[in-house]
């Protein structure tokens, strides 16, 4: 069982937001800082990983900040920009769990003692990690916020998006996406890594033609120096 997959903060002001991926789908907590600035950071975060977080469902956290129907509105406008649906919302204010019931949206248990100055770190609710016995074929996709394991190949036209790390026991020659939710440090490793699009983190890459001539061995992709570089997979 892996730990929560996280993206950590970046700080604009006093503006914080933390996105987990959990067993029971996202969790996004919103620290402080100025609303407006708060939904604009939210929307660059979701745009990094696009594809990830279309068609989910989130759990939002907003501590003891005081929300009314319009602000919640906006939010949640924000968030079906980019096909999420927002089911429920931890909140420590009264003014805040009026607006959500007035909109809708489940409320989830109180959090009148959120300390809003540092990421929710428990792993109570961690994202396991997502194992497969087969080949994926073209026109077939998975998504998962934890690790993802294929034992099979990945064909042409399949695709793995994945909030940790990637590993193929067979030839991973479709697209694959690692460290979805931002995380630059996941890593891809493959008996035979000839992607057709190759992501980790925020960063892409694809795979040259000249290596497909080459002697098939296994490898590992990692970011290097703000690249995507390929070597040996060894297992050491």
């Amino acid at each position: 069982m892996t730990p929560a997959i996280t993206i950590p903060p970046r700080s604009n002001g006093e503006t914080t937001i933390w996105i987990k991926g959990t067993r029971k789908g996202l969790s996004i907590t919103l620290g402080e800082g100025d609303w407006s600035e708060l939904l604009h950071e939210l929307d660059l975060r979701l745009s990094q990983a696009d594809a990830f977080f279309r068609g989910s469902q989130v759990n939002l956290s907003t501590g003891k900040r005081d929300l009314d129907q319009t602000e919640l509105k906006e939010l949640m406008d924000t968030l079906l920009k980019h096909d999420i649906k927002l089911i429920s919302l931890r909140t420590g204010s009264e003014a805040a769990a009026e607006a959500a019931q007035s909109l809708g949206v489940r409320l989830g248990l109180p959090e009148a003692t959120l300390d809003q100055t540092a990421p929710r770190t428990s792993p109570e609710e961690p994202s396991e990690g997502l194992l497969l016995r087969r080949t994926l074929r073209s026109g077939q996709s998975i998504r998962h916020p934890g690790h993802v394991v294929i034992i099979g190949d990945v064909n042409p036209g399949a695709e793995i998006i994945a909030g940790g790390d990637v590993v193929v026991w067979g030839k991973l020659r479709g697209m694959v996406h690692a460290g979805a939710l931002g995380d630059n440090g996941a890593v891809v490793c493959a008996l035979e890594l000839t992607p057709t699009q190759l992501r980790i983190g925020t960063h892409i890459a694809t795979s040259p033609e000249e290596k497909k001539s080459k002697g098939i061995q296994p490898e590992v992709a990692f970011v290097l120096n703000g690249r995507i570089v390929a070597e040996p997979w060894s297992g050491k």
